[in-house]
């Protein structure tokens, strides 16, 4: 389903201000989502809904940068898809599709890594970081470019806004860069691609149960599709203030991460549990059971939705391929102004 804001790059003002706006947004494939997906940016995607025309990208290429193992890859899509639908995503307004089945994504970072000096891409911030967290000893080329595929997602779509963290800033910049440098190359007169602007997700992704980075392969998440029994056992086991041992002690909340907790899933009751932990009032146990039962009561609508897709997998896989078609028509669109911008088509 072709978007009015992706023609034949002959739009008119008025026609241009009358359409919404595009994000274009995704995640790797890395199947079942946690909380922190859920804060950092499922909410923010359901939320955007209907306000702009969103696409939702299942970066199964970008997975590679990192590991090449594929033998999950297609299972996790399916899973994380799961969980988009059971949040909240719409199929009808926003397709969702994988980055390999659209083969206009390799085509364009093609054209755009010719756009760029591998300098700058050296000079990223975001990269520097993942190669210190991860303890890579050394970067392979996909990695180097990823800022690059990542322009290539959000430009075939003709992005003007990208859900982010602020750690992604710094691609953003690249890809508006990149943009600026392919309309002045190829199409001054009548550019080609927007310069997109990033928006900053309201709720930061949300601590680990450690109080490290919320990560499946740290073993410390609540997972969306956690059972309330699962929840409450993951929750008992949470680090809290180690000053707090038993109830009656002060408490100091602030650096309590079932505090961030509360904050976040039971916003109503926030005033009374600091007061009830900084008294001692509030042992640690009863305070993790209050927040268990609430991230449970949270996520009921969602394991309501994630029971009907886990049992119609058929109809997973149609919305798939149905966003994969979608998605496909418009970046052909897009590809077909590249070509003609570049005399090559």
């Amino acid at each position: 389903m072709a978007n009015p804001a992706h023609g034949d790059g002959k739009e008119s003002a008025a026609s241009v201000n009358l359409r919404k706006k595009v994000i274009l947004s995704g995640m790797r494939p890395t199947g079942k989502l946690h909380l922190g997906h859920l804060t950092g940016a499922l909410e923010h995607w359901v939320a955007l809904q209907g306000e702009y025309q969103n696409y939702h990208l299942i970066a199964d290429y970008h997975a590679l940068t990192t590991n090449l193992d594929t033998s999950g890859i297609y299972q996790n899509s399916i899973d994380m898809l799961i969980d988009w639908l059971s949040a909240g995503i719409d199929p009808v307004q926003s397709p969702m599709f994988r980055q390999s089945q659209v083969k206009q994504h390799t085509e364009l970072h093609l054209i755009f890594s010719m756009l760029i000096t591998t300098s700058r891409l050296e000079r990223n911030p975001t990269l520097k970081e993942q190669i210190r967290d991860l303890e890579m000893e050394s970067v392979v080329y996909g990695h180097l470019g990823y800022p690059v595929l990542q322009a290539a997602d959000i430009l075939l779509y003709k992005g003007d806004v990208v859900p982010v963290g602020e750690d992604q800033l710094p691609h953003i910049e690249i890809t508006r860069e990149i943009a600026r440098r392919f309309n002045a190359q190829y199409a001054p007169d009548r550019p080609v691609f927007p310069e997109p602007e990033g928006k900053i997700t309201p709720f930061a992704r949300l601590p680990g149960l450690d109080g490290r980075r919320m990560s499946k392969s740290l073993g410390n998440t609540v997972l969306l599709s956690d059972s309330p029994e699962q929840i409450t056992k993951k929750l008992r086991a949470a680090v809290t203030d180690p000053a707090k041992v038993r109830k009656g002690d002060p408490g100091h909340p602030d650096i309590c991460l079932v505090f961030v907790y509360h904050n976040k899933f039971n916003a109503d009751e926030v005033a009374e549990i600091r007061a009830g932990c900084e008294s001692g009032a509030l042992g640690c146990v009863d305070c993790k059971l209050r927040c268990a039962k609430k991230i449970a009561g949270a996520l009921a609508p969602m394991r309501e939705r994630r029971a009907h897709y886990g049992g119609h997998r058929n109809e997973v896989v149609e919305i798939l391929s149905d966003g994969e078609t979608r998605a496909r028509a418009v970046a052909e669109k897009t590809m077909d102004e590249v070509h003609h911008a570049m005399k090559m088509g």
